[in-house]
């Protein structure tokens, strides 16, 4: 009997964990929690406890490669092995047929606002206005302090695409709030 072995299947958490650690260079999995939550985080939520165990599980697949510090904390640092890259660089080439995914918990309270009370749709819209309104601020404020910084230029693109649908919701809800005041 032929046996075939299977590649293991790389998630999107796979690719955050070899993408970070291609960026950063050499990680603890504390260190990458934090770079994601200053980064992909924004548009890319996952439970931060994979940041933990999906290192482990690439080091086995030999993407990445793992030195625990002599001394101190004898912390675990991470880092991309020549396949790991490689592996990366094949993603990054693959074309993505997926449709963006939205998972929006007030879009999601608006699809059944037909059984809520009119004040309570009305103040759905009042909160979403001021949390778009707050996350447009922390964006623009990570624009304004990366400004001009051709070393991280790529890292930024998504950045746009962020503020450009912040504006687009901000507007929604607006009109929504106006409609329903």
């Amino acid at each position: 009997m032929l046996r075939t072995v299977s590649t293991p299947k790389l998630t999107p958490t796979s690719y955050v964990v070899l993408g970070m650690v291609s960026m950063r260079g050499p990680s603890t999995s504390y260190d990458l929690k934090g770079a994601v939550n200053r980064s992909v985080g924004y548009f890319w939520p996952f439970p931060h406890a994979q940041l933990y165990s999906e290192p482990k599980r690439l080091v086995d697949l030999g993407l990445l490669e793992v030195h625990q510090e002599e001394g101190g904390r004898r912390r675990q640092l991470y880092s991309a092995t020549p396949a790991g890259l490689e592996a990366l660089r094949s993603w990054l080439g693959e074309p993505t047929r997926e449709q963006m995914q939205v998972r929006d918990v007030a879009e999601l309270k608006l699809f059944f606002a037909e059984f809520a009370k009119a004040e309570d749709v009305l103040q759905l819209a009042r909160e979403q206005v001021e949390q778009h309104r707050e996350r447009i601020k922390v964006y623009e404020g990570i624009q304004e302090r990366y400004r001009g910084r051709e070393d991280v230029a790529d890292r930024m693109v998504p950045l746009g695409l962020g503020l450009a649908m912040e504006h687009a919701a901000l507007d929604f809800w607006e009109k929504l709030e106006e409609e329903r005041s």
